[in-house]
């Protein structure tokens, strides 16, 4: 078992260990790389024996991985700083969002013996660099163990006291993999398909759809598919799904794989949704985003407030079998080392402080188990399609909420580009009407993207409503394929004189109609009465 080694290399020929640098390290790099640094493609490798991590140096920039006689599991096509990377986008309060991709200014190794490498790029902030970076001190940590077929990376991310304000909308680590391997995705047992190639969603092979993530393949490469939408929003899961996923290549056969052992360092909890793989082929590790619950749940950072995260480690498995024709063997394995992984959390080799080990711990568990089908492109039109004339009308006691209750309460598509509120009923019986007794509707959502829902008693007409919600959500749960976003509750105090004896009719009406994605999605309404004389 080779031990692992990190080498810095100038140019093609020039390398340097780090043993041979020694103590005269920090002088090495003053005087010479930041010298040649632009001229000479500086690069930092890590190699144990199985494989081999290429580094940008100062950047940190994820430019290579070898193994298994590859020279480059990456796309070689795209440019060093379009293979594998750390990201972010931010913005100024009330500002629109700034994509950047996170490049270091300073590299340092952190650790290093035959068992483990740990090496450090940094990037730090000061006011000179105010509106043009994201105000945080960022250092990213890579990772490498004696005789482990993968990496690890993690990431520190500093803003200190004083600071700007600004919102932190996402950060993730990005791969982008070779086309003419990878084209074989898995992310679950039930969820493994040849995917489209990249090209199959340029203009002259598909149909851009309702929004620029979704097109319809009129034209790809594999004609089987023609006629399927791509959209990377089908492969989202919740948070406590995404452990690993990611490609497979069948020439040579070999599994790339990002394995995440832990939720603790992803926002919005475990039933929170996030991408994971997609066409490129594209391999991703969130640790939160705007999607599917709005700006509700990323950082927003105000009065010069202090904050320090640790996001990770996340771990890259790389795998390869001699059978090129079994992908389940590949994928077993990952999911064997994804338990290997899962049970030796937290980590006991990351070399930074911040990340607090077993001793510093204390631990919850628990169980939450939910069972699904709904990642359907246009599921939302599909209301028009059941409701063409008249919208839904549910009656207590007679509907069956399986087959007469649409899964979002939604806009009607009226033309090319063209929607009408909707407005649904509730039928419902009441015997007798306590003039004086306390009526009361709960009114429970599961999603809400910009939308009103207004509530009216028996005159679908009266103006005011007899409730409003006004203009809520930013869940976006509708387009991205997701059943859940931010949670609202709604209790709604109902008059007696609202309400008459016999047959009655609860109007609910989603007042906001200006795109397809608009709508609420309930979890509940319960109707509740005073007791019974």
């Amino acid at each position: 078992m080779a031990p692992v080694g990190v080498s810095i290399r100038v140019g093609d020929d020039h390398v340097r260990t780090s043993s041979q640098l020694s103590s005269s390290l920090g002088r090495y790099y003053r005087t010479y790389v930041s010298d040649c640094v632009e001229e000479m493609n500086v690069q930092v490798v890590i190699d144990n024996g199985i494989l081999q991590l290429t580094l940008s140096n100062p950047e940190g920039l994820i430019t290579g991985v070898r193994y298994n006689g590859v020279d480059n599991l990456l796309e070689v096509l795209n440019k060093e700083g379009n293979r594998g990377y750390w990201d972010v986008v931010w913005s100024e309060p009330q500002g629109s969002g700034t994509f950047d991709v996170i490049q270091g200014t300073h590299f340092e190794i952190i650790h290093e013996d035959e068992n483990q490498v740990e090496v450090s790029f940094t990037r730090n902030w000061d006011p000179s660099l105010q509106g043009k970076l994201v105000p945080l001190n960022i250092d990213k940590r890579f990772i490498m163990l004696r005789g482990c077929s993968g990496f690890y990376t993690y990431a520190i991310y500093e803003h200190r006291e004083g600071w700007p304000d600004f919102d932190l909308a996402e950060t993730r680590v990005a791969f982008k993999l070779r086309k003419d391997k990878f084209r074989y995705m898995a992310i679950a047992d039930n969820r493994q398909r040849f995917m489209p190639m990249p090209d199959d969603r340029m203009p002259n092979r598909s149909q851009q759809l309702a929004y620029p993530e979704a097109v319809l393949l009129t034209n790809p490469v594999n004609p089987d598919i023609k006629g399927e939408v791509d959209d990377k929003y089908q492969y989202s899961c919740d948070n406590k799904d995404i452990k690993v996923h990611g490609w497979i290549s069948f020439d040579p056969p070999i599994g790339f794989w990002q394995i995440t052992p832990s939720d603790e360092f992803r926002s919005g909890g475990p039933i929170k949704q996030n991408l994971t793989s997609h066409v490129g082929p594209t391999t991703l590790a969130v640790f939160f985003s705007a999607h599917y619950s709005g700006e509700d749940l990323v950082p927003k950072f105000r009065n010069g407030e202090y904050w320090k995260k640790v996001f990770g480690p996340v771990f890259i498995y790389l795998n390869s079998t001699m059978d090129g024709t079994d992908r389940q063997l590949l994928w077993d394995d990952a999911k064997l080392q994804t338990l290997t992984q899962v049970e030796s959390w937290p980590y006991e080799f990351p070399v930074s402080e911040d990340f607090q080990k077993c001793d510093q711990r204390g631990s919850v568990t628990g169980r939450l188990l939910v069972r699904d089908k709904f990642r359907q492109y246009g599921l939302w039109e599909r209301y028009a399609d059941l409701y063409p004339g008249n919208d839904l009308v549910y009656s207590v006691g007679v509907s069956d909420f399986r087959k007469d209750w649409f899964f979002a309460h939604v806009t009607r598509k009226t033309g090319e580009n063209s929607y009408e509120a909707t407005t649904w009923q509730i039928k419902f019986r009441v015997d007798s009407v306590h003039q004086t007794g306390a009526y009361k509707l709960r009114v429970a959502l599961a999603s809400a993207t910009l939308s009103e829902l207004q509530v009216r008693f028996n005159d679908a007409m009266v103006n005011p409503p007899h409730f409003t919600t006004r203009l809520i959500g930013r869940d976006n749960s509708i387009a991205r394929h997701g059943i859940h976003g931010l949670y609202w509750l709604f209790n709604i105090d109902v008059q007696s004189a609202w309400l008459i004896q016999g047959d009655n009719t609860i109007y609910l009406m989603q007042t906001k109609s200006s795109s397809p994605f608009q709508g609420i999605m309930y979890d509940y309404i319960r109707m509740e009465g005073p007791p019974r004389q």
